[in-house]
């Protein structure tokens, strides 16, 4: 391996990276720095977050500038603020012994009257976000007509936000003779658009391999019933004691709602989404990076060019819909050499997904059981020990105190100590999982229940039994506030009726609009399913469930009518299936309107 003075940089940059702590070149560092060292040369280097890439075009793009010359010679493209900034300061102190150099960030959330007179008095280096820099374009204040060095970190990234058009207009604004530098963690359609548009006779440098996760990350999936996955999370958090994770959820939604739950049960976690202002998202990221929330529950988009070296685990309520953004997901832990683990929570109809993934990545997935509420209980009372055995006490400071506390504690012997310093550090673990009903995981292969730790299938009469009775069901509809506008679709409805209503109630046509939507349930099963809605929120926000009837004007009696005589018959199905299932809308067409009131509840028991 060779070292960074062997690589070509020059003194001021290697004292500094020393300082830094930087010993040896990583992989793409030792393969992009010479290369980029040497002027008209475009790249594209395929890579992880997380391996350096920051030093790998920051060092020799810094080298190639004339420090002389206020005009701007490099811009350095980012997707979101947070990584905008984190790319400023690193290149900051790569810089530090380069008199002369100046480097600014510009990025939307922040005042553009300080960034404007920033770019007055001329600098070197632009680290920007795509959208901030085309406005300060636009103004005539940003001029990249000197530009010699143009770097699109986390290309795809910025392109699965909408970039691209912005991308296109930034390029299109520099001049031509200029190096072109791409980075990204995989190689999309749309970056292989922008490189054969943009890019001459590019070199590309790939560290590991094409579209790979991370080569030290485990991938391990637990499938459960829908209407368990918070449960889930719960087991999983609980039996890594000194887990430091992202939690990645679906929608903002979705991240409110986690994270509210999360904290009440007492966990140190905190939401990051779109709906934060920026002031909140600055304090939040500051408190996961130095290690105060121990759980940052957000979405993709949130967390996109976030950059945290150390994470144990990353946690996927739910599998997103993109491929590439599994990819980015688990690239954030098994960093640096160290081992990671990527956990997806996931139900049935997401196995589908788990296939495509393994395919991308070459990698197949540990399908994993939950682990058994003794075995947490255990793993909390060992890390509930070593915490009190590495405890650090300044003798000093509580002598005063001592006397008084051995008189008061006198009375208890060792042992009598001893259990209430362990009940107390872990007691509301022993409390929760006492009461904790058993998980029920599919079977991987055939989708039916076992319990947690088992695997097993419903006998042939008992399942026969059961289509009968829901074959003699009819379905009543219902309206719900909330629909797409509120990033509500089929899986978030039939979600929520998991949550408020137990019995596993057959949810059948969904119907969404932009502001509401209309699910069918049982008729026999409708008045148990508002009265138990009545009392669901979604964050703050109160969920509102009613007879469609009033809502749709329709004055007609809600239990005359069977779900053949609905409007929604009219419509296309969307979401078909039953709640937790995933099976199909037509395993639940009804026949008439079963006779006994509470055929349900004994289906369900």
């Amino acid at each position: 391996m060779k070292t960074f003075e062997e690589l070509g940089l020059q003194p001021e940059l290697l004292r500094a990276i020393s300082e830094m702590g930087f010993e040896q070149p990583m992989p793409i560092q030792e393969e992009v720095i010479p290369y980029l060292l040497e002027k008209g040369n475009d790249v594209i280097a395929l890579a992880q977050t997380g391996t350096g890439k920051t030093a790998a075009y920051g060092l020799p793009l810094l080298q190639n500038l004339r420090l002389d010359d206020r005009t701007t010679q490099a811009v350095v493209l980012s997707p979101t603020r947070e990584l905008c900034l984190q790319i400023a300061d690193d290149m900051k102190d790569f810089g530090r012994y380069m008199e002369g150099l100046h480097i600014q960030a510009v990025y939307g959330g922040a005042s553009i009257e300080s960034q404007i007179r920033a770019l007055k008095k001329g600098v070197q280096v632009i680290i920007a976000t795509p959208g901030r820099l085309i406005d300060l374009m636009q103004r005539g204040v940003a001029n990249l007509d000197a530009v010699e060095n143009i770097v699109l970190d986390e290309a795809d990234e910025m392109l699965n936000m909408g970039f691209s058009e912005s991308i296109d207009q930034i390029l299109a604004g520099v001049p031509a003779e200029r190096n072109t530098l791409l980075f990204s963690a995989t190689m999309s359609k749309e970056i292989e658009r922008i490189a054969q548009g943009y890019l001459h006779d590019y070199k590309e440098i790939v560290v590991g391999s094409r579209n790979e996760g991370a080569e030290h990350v485990n991938h391990i999936a637990y499938l459960v019933q829908a209407k368990d996955k918070y449960r889930a999370l719960k087991r999983i958090v609980d039996y890594y004691p000194k887990i430091y994770a992202i939690v990645f959820c679906r929608t903002r939604i979705e991240t409110q709602e986690v994270a509210d739950r999360l904290i009440q049960d007492g966990y140190n976690a905190e939401p990051l989404h779109g709906d934060l202002s920026q002031v909140q998202r600055d304090v939040t990221m500051q408190k996961f990076h130095q290690h105060q929330t121990q759980l940052l529950i957000a979405t993709d988009v949130a967390a996109r060019g976030l950059d945290v070296d150390d994470l144990t685990h990353v946690v996927n309520y739910g599998l997103p819909d993109d491929v590439e953004n599994y990819t980015h997901r688990s690239g954030r832990t098994g960093r640096a050499g160290k081992r990671g683990t990527s956990i997806s929570i996931i139900h049935v109809r997401e196995k589908s997904k788990v296939r495509a993934i393994e395919r991308t990545i070459g990698k197949k997935f540990e399908m994993g059981q939950l682990p058994e509420p003794k075995e947490i209980c255990t793993k909390q009372l060992y890390n509930a020990i070593d915490r009190l055995e590495h405890i650090e006490v300044d003798e000093a400071q509580i002598a005063p105190f001592m006397p008084e506390v051995i008189r008061k504690l006198d009375w208890l012997t060792k042992e009598d100590l001893v259990k209430r310093i362990v009940g107390s550090a872990f007691g509301r673990f022993i409390d929760y999982y006492a009461k904790e009903e058993p998980i029920v995981q599919p079977s991987e292969k055939s989708g039916s229940r076992g319990k947690s730790g088992s695997q097993g299938t419903a006998p042939k009469a008992e399942r026969q039994q059961r289509g009968a009775r829901q074959a003699e069901e009819g379905y009543a509809r219902l309206f719900i506030n909330l629909g797409k506008r509120d990033n509500f679709y089929a899986r978030e409805i039939i979600n929520l009726v998991n949550r408020y209503v137990k019995g596993n109630i057959p949810v059948g046509r969904i119907d969404l609009t932009t502001n509401c939507s209309f699910f069918e349930v049982p008729e026999d099963a409708a008045e148990y399913v508002l009265k138990k809605m009545s009392k669901a929120k979604v964050g703050d926000r109160q969920v509102r469930v009613d007879w469609a009837d009033r809502t749709e004007g329709n004055a007609k009696n809600h239990g005359n009518k069977s779900f053949k005589d609905k409007k929604s018959k009219k419509s296309e199905p969307r979401g078909k299936g039953r709640a937790g299932t995933g099976k199909k809308k037509e395993d639940f067409v009804p026949a008439k309107r079963s006779k006994k009131k509470d055929d349900w509840r004994e289906f369900f028991k």
